[in-house]
């Protein structure tokens, strides 16, 4: 209802139904045609599928079954160690199931940083989730008592099997393309089946865009958001743009991840010179006071600038202060500002403050 109130209030016009691009200016929607001067193509994602392992969105569900549970289970098993598998672990775990997750990888949540891949691992581990990594399921079978997994090594070895009450797939998503058109009009799409846009979300077939979790880059709401409202600039002549370095990412675990920028394994890569500051909640006041000290904040700036280039916390409230990093970033800020800022006390965000200090060695309180 929020949306629609939304749509109304910007006079947007709601077209209900499937719809498919007929042409350069046409979209079909419920049989009707429709002209325009631009489309834009933001249908998102879906649940990317694994072989051997069929959903049924009861036994064996994707995130949108996760959520529709008619009861908790007593052993959930997560196929998948990122961002939806842990999040949703973590919730039905709390609400008192047991729960086994099984990684493909040597690690968690790929592509952060590794420092807060262990301390994740090492965290929820504490509260009593369960971890197989270098892992891979084979296949799965339904039964009356519930779902059987074959459980292989990734690098090969004597399979196993994992009895489950309910699995849970999260091996990653997407991008929903199908039954759109696009092959008919000629929209390109890459190797991963994204669609293929140009620096200004244009793909190769004039007056037809794509944003969001169908294009390349990461599949966050808040990242299409921003493409969104970029796209609505540009088309009306303006100068619309998204700056990706500074796009926060967010696993709504308890305690919280966030990362923004680049991690440390990405700037060895880069042959970056950096500086990394750190600071423990255990040192944070208002952190002891909520009983919420695992985890910390670390920041990275460059050796020579001092420009803040990352930034990545593992704590509470993560998600929320992560945004003042993202902000440095967004505005070319160095650690010293972020350092030399007041920050209110008791707060958790000192916290950020004195990782900030700590890139040049000057942390107050450890």
């Amino acid at each position: 209802k929020g949306v629609e109130f939304l749509f109304k209030k910007n006079k947007v016009t709601w077209l209900k139904g499937a719809g498919k691009i007929l042409a350069p200016g046409k979209v079909e929607v419920a049989g009707t045609t429709y002209e325009t001067r631009n489309i834009v193509i933001a249908t998102g994602s879906d649940s990317t599928p694994l072989r051997g392992v069929e959903v049924d969105e009861t036994r064996i569900v994707t995130s949108t079954g996760a959520l529709e549970l008619d009861k908790v289970p007593g052993h959930l098993v997560v196929i998948g160690g990122g961002v939806i598998g842990l999040e949703l672990g973590s919730v039905w775990h709390r609400l008192g199931a047991q729960v086994t997750v099984i990684e493909f990888l040597d690690r968690l949540v790929p592509g952060m940083d590794a420092e807060i891949a262990r301390q994740t691992e090492r965290v929820l581990g504490k509260q009593g989730l369960k971890f197989r990594l270098k892992s891979k399921v084979t296949a799965a079978a339904v039964g009356k008592d519930g779902v059987t997994l074959t459980v292989e090594p990734a690098a090969g070895g004597a399979a196993e099997e994992i009895k489950a009450d309910v699995v849970l797939l999260a091996i990653g998503r997407r991008p929903y393309v199908e039954g759109l058109g696009l092959a008919e009009v000629g929209v390109a799409l890459d190797d991963r089946g994204r669609v293929k846009t140009d620096g200004h979300f244009a793909t190769n077939v004039p007056g037809i865009y794509a944003i969001g979790d169908c294009i390349a880059g990461a599949m966050l709401a808040h990242k299409a958001e921003d493409e969104g409202v970029a796209i609505a600039e540009i088309l009306v002549g303006q100068a619309g743009h998204v700056n990706y370095g500074a796009i926060p990412g967010v696993v709504y675990t308890w305690p919280e991840i966030a990362s923004v920028g680049a991690t440390e394994e990405e700037l060895k890569a880069q042959g970056v010179a950096y500086k990394s500051g750190k600071f423990p909640f255990t040192a944070n006041g208002r952190a002891r006071a909520m009983e919420e000290t695992d985890g910390f904040v670390k920041i990275l700036a460059d050796a020579k600038t001092d420009k803040v280039l990352g930034a990545h916390i593992i704590g509470p409230d993560a998600g929320t202060l992560i945004a003042e990093i993202a902000l440095a970033i967004e505005f070319g800020a160095s650690s010293e500002d972020v350092a030399r800022t007041c920050h209110a006390h008791p707060t958790l965000n000192e916290a950020v403050k004195e990782a900030a200090l700590g890139v040049g060695g000057r942390a107050l309180h450890i």
